[in-house]
C-alpha cells in the first residue's frame, strides 16, 4: 500500500543506484551525487537497488492488474517501500551502470512497475526533479542510448529530467566534478 505524507522538515533526494559494485564508476558516480546533494543542506538517501528484494512486473490480470485500479503493485517485497521513499523525496537522482547500451536489468524491472503505478492511477512523480546518470565502464559505448531509454521510461510517469550525464573511463575524473556541481543545481531548483 501506498502512503503519501506530508514534507519532511529537511529536503531530501534519493539517490537510487544499481551496480553490485561498490567500488566502481557507477558506486563514484554515485558518492559525487550525494556529496553535491549534501554540501547544498540536502539529506540523501543512498539506496542500492541490489540490495532490495524487488520482483519484475508479473503483468497481472489480463495486462494490468492493481496497479491500473488502485496504484499499487500486487507483488509483496520492498516495492511500495521504495516507491514511497521516492514519492517522499523532493528529488531523485538514478545512476545506472551500462550494460549493452541499456540500463542495469534490477533498475529497469523496478521502473516497469513503477510506470505502471504511477503513470495508471497516482501521478505522484509527475514534475518530480530527476538527474540520470549512465555510467559505462569498459569501452565507454553506450552511455548516451542508455540515458535516453532511462528517459523515455521516467517521461512516461511525467517526471522532470533536469539532467542527463554519461559517464566513461574517459570522462571520469572532469565528470565527478560535473555530477556534484550538478546535484547542487538539482538542490538549487527544488529549494526555489
Amino acid at each position: 500500500m501506498i502512503f503519501v505524507s506530508g514534507r519532511d522538515e529537511m529536503m531530501s533526494v534519493v539517490v537510487l543506484w544499481a551496480s553490485p559494485n561498490r567500488e566502481g564508476l557507477t558506486a563514484e558516480c554515485k558518492n559525487a551525487a550525494i556529496k553535491g546533494i549534501k554540501e547544498s543542506g540536502f539529506a540523501a538517501e543512498d539506496i542500492q537497488l541490489n540490495n532490495l528484494n524487488i520482483e519484475r512486473c508479473r503483468v497481472c490480470g489480463n495486462g494490468f492488474g492493481e496497479c491500473l485500479s488502485k496504484g499499487h503493485c500486487a507483488i509483496n517485497d520492498a516495492f511500495d517501500g521504495l516507491y514511497n521513499k521516492i514519492i517522499k523525496a523532493q528529488g531523485l537522482v538514478i545512476v545506472s551502470p551500462v550494460y549493452w547500451g541499456d540500463m542495469s536489468e534490477n533498475l529497469k524491472s523496478f521502473l516497469d512497475r513503477l510506470r505502471r503505478c504511477d503513470f495508471s492511477a497516482n501521478h505522484y512523480l509527475n514534475k518530480k526533479p530527476c538527474e540520470i546518470i549512465a555510467a559505462a565502464g569498459g569501452s565507454g559505448d553506450g552511455a548516451v542510448r542508455c540515458l535516453g531509454l532511462m528517459e523515455d521510461t521516467l517521461k512516461n510517469m511525467g517526471v522532470s529530467v533536469v539532467e542527463r550525464l554519461p559517464v566513461t573511463q574517459f570522462s571520469r575524473k572532469y565528470m565527478m566534478q560535473a555530477i556534484e556541481a550538478s546535484a547542487r543545481e538539482l538542490c538549487a531548483r527544488i529549494g526555489e
